[in-house]
């Protein structure tokens, strides 16, 4: 298969119907990735009925999807009248990635499974990101990432992608980072290093609209066409979904919810980042006398934090409502999502508070937002970095099947 980009990948409502003309065996075989990686294990019967392609089409597209390893047959259904249908599912040996992260306080590589389960996966902390750092991570952390997985897995390798913020440089003043050393992020070609670095095919998305792309094919966004998706790492960050489809925009940055005005008054203080961001609970928690390492140590569930957490899940939660109306205002979402680098009962609260803060807010001439947990989680940016080769290579934009 030809490798696409993800943005080439969108397609309207009226495209998901497949095509029996010659040439279109591409087309169609995404197609058909694509709703049994939606709807689950599905008969040849159910898949000709879906896509509206010919029984024959779809026995030679499943055939072929088969023998290449990408397809696997479940248990006969019995019960019918005549032979029993065989369901057919994705194989998750069929095609691996791997997903790089580069967040502004720690970077994770992962091995992830055609069904996007997670076969290894490692993590380095550090004050700040450099080009060093990453590199050398990478560079240590590739090959142990196979250590002891079967020759197969590196030989269905799809590819890389990488989740990173755009302008790493910028927000010196809020991580405390050298001017100097984030300056080299200007210049470096990191896509270029890591294709150097690893010899795979190598596709980038912005960080959080990785974590989107991921809760997206992965966690509750399935359930929705049309979202809002806040994802609240060290910078709070988002996502769009419209029409079954995450939506990257014109310069890849759609959902750059950061920026958006929550408060009242002037300066940067007034936006979302600087009132809803993990970086912001260090800082309270270093004010506080604490440790705010402590925030990126994977085993501590935030417990100890006490008081000061729950000062930073109201100031999180009454922005986040802002920022919720605010971009329903915009565009009429069926809901808004929120997922973040915090552990699950964090991200509990903070939606439960955010949802009651909504009642507080003037929401007349709109539907007042429905705030919705998500569950993919604290991966959700390396998983949704190493789905990029799935989509580029694989798959359809993500419809909702009739």
């Amino acid at each position: 298969m030809q490798d696409v980009s993800p943005d080439q990948t969108l397609v309207d409502a009226g495209s998901l119907r497949g095509s029996n003309q010659s040439g279109m065996r591409d087309h169609n075989e995404r197609l058909v990735l694509t709703l049994i990686r939606k709807r689950g294990a599905l008969a040849k019967s159910d898949i000709a009925r879906i896509t509206g392609l010919s029984a024959q089409t779809v026995s030679v597209i499943m055939r072929q999807l088969e023998r290449d390893g990408l397809l696997k047959k479940e248990k006969p259904l019995r019960g019918g009248v005549g032979k029993p249908s065989v369901p057919m599912a994705l194989n998750p040996s069929g095609l691996y990635s791997v997903g790089l992260n580069i967040g502004r306080r720690s970077t994770d590589l992962i091995l992830l499974d055609f069904v996007g389960t997670i076969q290894g996966q490692l993590k380095q902390t550090y004050a700040f990101p450099t080009p060093e750092i990453i590199l050398g991570f990478l560079a240590e952390g590739f090959d142990e990432l196979f250590a002891g997985k079967p020759a197969a897995v590196r030989r269905r390798l799809a590819g890389l992608g990488v989740a990173s913020p755009f302008e790493l440089w910028n927000w010196l003043d809020t991580v405390n980072a050298p001017k100097a050393e984030m300056q080299k992020w200007r210049e470096f070609d990191l896509m270029q290093a890591v294709v150097d670095a690893t010899g795979l095919a190598v596709h980038q998305q912005n960080d959080a609209t990785s974590a989107c792309t991921a809760e997206h094919l992965y966690g509750r966004g399935r359930e929705f066409s049309d979202y809002a998706y806040f994802f609240i790492g060290s910078f709070i960050g988002g996502g769009v979904a419209l029409n079954d489809t995450v939506y990257s925009g014109r310069t890849g940055n759609a959902g750059a919810f950061g920026t958006l005005p929550v408060r009242f008054g002037t300066g940067k203080d007034s936006q979302l980042i600087h009132n809803a961001s993990v970086y912001l609970l260090e800082r309270m928690l270093e004010e506080a006398g604490m440790d705010p390492r402590q925030i990126w140590v994977p085993e501590n569930d935030w417990a100890d934090f006490g008081t000061v957490l729950e000062a930073w899940i109201d100031r999180t939660a009454s922005s986040l409502a802002v920022a919720a109306v605010e971009v329903c205002s915009v565009i009429d979402f069926e809901c808004v999502l929120v997922d973040a680098n915090c552990p699950p009962w964090v991200r509990r609260k903070i939606v439960e508070k955010t949802q009651a803060e909504i009642g507080k807010l003037d929401t007349r001439g709109i539907a007042g937002p429905v705030i919705v947990e998500a569950s993919v989680g604290r991966n959700a940016r390396s998983i949704g970095a190493a789905s990029l080769p799935f989509i580029a290579n694989y798959l359809l934009a993500q419809p909702k099947f009739s």
